[in-house]
């Protein structure tokens, strides 16, 4: 649980809620290099998944101001689909986000809040100092963690659903505003693209309200073949 949430602009902290079959990874790759061409000062990491040559699943954390790739995981063996995360490769990618904080960038992304942070492993406490640095940070959040991560974040935030265009009316209205208040109510645009009540009755937590509507990300990458 983060300390002193009542100081956060929930506008500033914006987490895609994605489904299975979405490509979340590809939405948070494309738009960060869309901004950084567009000369936002975009820092952090996003996800690239890939195959090795004997079929095995591998993962990489792409720094989205260098393009350099940080291998984060290891096969088991070459015999499963599966890999392990790697320690080492995780540290590098906390640097990146670290570096990306000092520095200020206009726009923070980190690929997700997942499984690892919800158990409190993972960049969760790079994800603690984005949300409290006052940065904006746009991020992605699996169904299967969305109550965690509400948890983590007292449920303050924008939730967005998995569309390109949400994540940029998001940004754009984060971007623009001159002054942040905790009690800005934005009446924009995004937030009447609410994620259906549906998909939500499952992950919510007692005695907390519905999430907040939807929002945006930045990047200089190479895209995924």
């Amino acid at each position: 649980m983060i300390g002193n949430l009542e100081e956060i602009d929930p506008n500033d902290v914006a987490a895609i809620f994605y489904q299975p079959n979405d490509d979340v990874d590809r939405l948070l790759a494309d738009f960060a290099q869309d901004l950084a061409r567009r000369g936002v000062r975009v820092g952090g990491i996003v996800q690239r998944h890939f195959k090795g040559a004997n079929g095995t699943h591998a993962m990489c954390a792409v720094d989205v101001a260098t393009g350099q790739e940080i291998s984060i995981s290891k096969p088991l063996d070459s015999g499963t689909m599966s890999c392990t995360l790697d320690t080492n490769g995780l540290a590098e990618a906390a640097i990146v986000v670290s570096q990306a904080l000092h520095d200020k960038v206009d726009l923070l992304v980190i690929s997700k809040f997942g499984k690892q942070e919800a158990a409190g492993r993972g960049l969760r406490a790079e994800f603690i100092d984005a949300i409290t640095s006052g940065v904006p940070l746009l991020t992605a959040v699996p169904r299967k963690c969305l109550v965690d991560w509400r948890a983590f974040t007292g449920d303050v935030g924008t939730l967005l659903v998995c569309d390109r265009q949400v994540v940029e009316e998001w940004w754009r209205d984060s971007s623009t505003r001159l002054a942040r208040s905790p009690a800005f109510s934005p009446s924009c645009s995004y937030l009447a693209t609410i994620i259906p009540d549906s998909l939500m009755t499952a992950v919510r937590l007692p005695g907390t309200l519905a999430p907040k509507a939807p929002a945006g990300l930045p990047g200089r990458l190479r895209k995924t073949p």
